[in-house]
């Protein structure tokens, strides 16, 4: 592959991570989650019908994290899916995976800057929304280009105090559990309901595969990656379960959807179910939304992390300008991938359009889950002397299931997001256009005149 190899001479990525700290960071990338966006879910399916999508959801990441993981242990570059789907699949397909993880990864931080930006600004009224979430991204590059372990530590730091806090509110919401409270209007719209869910489900966890992402960096990948991975997600499990049970279980799933009879629906569920208890005022309302500000930094400095490596890899393979794919000299770190990704997330974020950018980043999701697991079977087939570190369990059952749930996922958003889904695959389809024409001709002419006359490599 054209590039693929780093030159020797050139800086390389620091390996500095260790197991806590791929934790933190797999947590972090997915526990804004928890705290804004899926009650939206409830709209659509009521308790029983998000109940069911969340289950749904729920297996598909446990499958697919543990086959995913094979995949990471197995090829521990910083590009992820890119790079497995372009060993088992090909260059083509290989470039459709990787543009599906930047737009995951690109797409879901101005979603959540929109959130940290209208978090501050109840605190601070007189400064506007989208200057608190522009500076925000500022912040965390600077900070993510600083250096990979003062980032990840700072990571590990916020995301304890966002787990802290989701296991607070439990603590403070399940002596008001009434069982009652979760029949009230349980299935309003029937299994059509369900579908609808799946989206707000799959936000509940999106964001996890990014682990994948830092393997460059991690001390001892081909072990290492399988605790952080595994550890993540049972956190992630546990804490999505608490979080769901516990807020709807106050009042019912209407209350933390809706502020007042007749209001559009809230992105803040926890407060609101919390206000059923303390009101809006009160020592424990006031903590939840200072330290549940936590949890919204948490993901969108972790995925800013992540976007930065999957960008990165484009750029040392040279699909994209070879410059995104440079590793800065004194600091180590993707600084240039760092700072495109934040051109493009504020472009993205000034459109003020966020459901529609999260409705992308889940698309890009989707695809990614895809793709990957076919690359699993596929590489158990074409490379079964590969090393293998890790072997996913019960195989070839959980890529299988993790593939299947993937497609009804995607039929799902497709159904539900007919436009934004034209869109998705609009991009994809310009995208390999571009690098069939451009990049690939040009690369495949290169090879052609190194077969013909070594010496053309000066």
């Amino acid at each position: 592959m054209p590039g693929s190899q780093a030159n020797e001479s050139s800086p390389h990525l620091s390996r500095s991570l260790g197991p806590l700290m791929l934790w933190g960071l797999g947590v972090g990338y997915v526990i804004s989650g928890m705290y804004f966006g899926w009650n939206l879910g409830l709209a659509e399916g009521g308790t029983l019908g998000l109940a069911i999508a969340t289950l749904m959801i729920i297996l598909l990441y446990v499958t697919f994290i543990f086959s995913y993981t094979e995949l990471a242990c197995s090829i521990p570059r910083a590009g992820g899916v890119f790079d497995y789907a372009t060993r088992a699949l090909g260059r083509d397909l290989g470039f459709v995976a990787g543009m599906a993880q930047i737009i995951e990864f690109v797409f879901a931080p101005p979603a959540i800057a929109a959130a940290i930006g209208a978090y501050f600004h109840i605190f601070f009224p007189q400064v506007p929304v989208h200057v608190i979430a522009v500076s925000a991204y500022f912040v965390f590059t600077i900070l993510n280009i600083a250096g990979v372990r003062a980032a990840a530590t700072f990571e590990l730091v916020i995301t304890l105090f966002a787990v802290f806090e989701l296991l607070l509110f439990a603590g403070i919401t399940l002596p008001h559990f009434e069982i009652a409270n979760l029949r009230q209007n349980a299935f309003p719209n029937g299994w059509t309901g369900v579908w609808a869910s799946i989206p707000f489900a799959i936000w509940f966890f999106l964001g996890l595969e990014g682990v994948a992402n830092v393997a460059e960096e991690t001390i001892n990948p081909q072990k290492t990656i399988l605790k952080g991975f595994s550890s993540a997600l049972i956190t992630l499990v546990i804490l999505c379960i608490l979080v769901f049970i516990s807020s709807i279980g106050v009042a019912g799933w209407e209350a933390i959807v809706y502020p007042s009879r007749g209001a559009t629906p809230s992105d803040s569920p926890l407060p609101l179910a919390m206000s059923e208890i303390t009101g809006n005022s009160g020592l424990f309302y006031h903590l939840l939304i200072s330290i549940g500000l936590m949890g919204l930094v948490a993901s969108f400095h972790g995925i800013i992390l992540a976007a930065g490596r999957a960008t990165f890899e484009f750029g040392r393979v040279k699909y994209i300008p070879s410059a995104l794919g440079k590793v800065n000299a004194r600091f180590r770190t993707p600084a240039n991938a760092l700072v495109a990704n934040m051109i493009i997330g504020i472009l993205a974020l000034l459109t003020g359009k966020t459901a529609e950018i999260i409705t992308l980043a889940c698309f890009g999701a989707v695809t990614l889950y895809l793709l990957s697991m076919i690359s699993v079977l596929l590489l158990r087939k074409k490379e079964p002397q590969l090393d293998r570190p890790f072997k996913v369990p019960l195989y070839p059952v959980f890529p299988i299931v993790a593939l299947v749930l993937s497609v009804i996922c995607m039929i799902a958003m497709c159904t539900l997001y007919k436009k934004l889904s034209l869109i998705y695959f609009g991009i994809l389809v310009v995208s390999y256009v571009w690098f069939h024409l451009f990049v690939k001709r040009k690369s495949d002419g290169q090879e052609k005149i190194l077969r013909r006359d070594p010496a053309a490599t000066g």
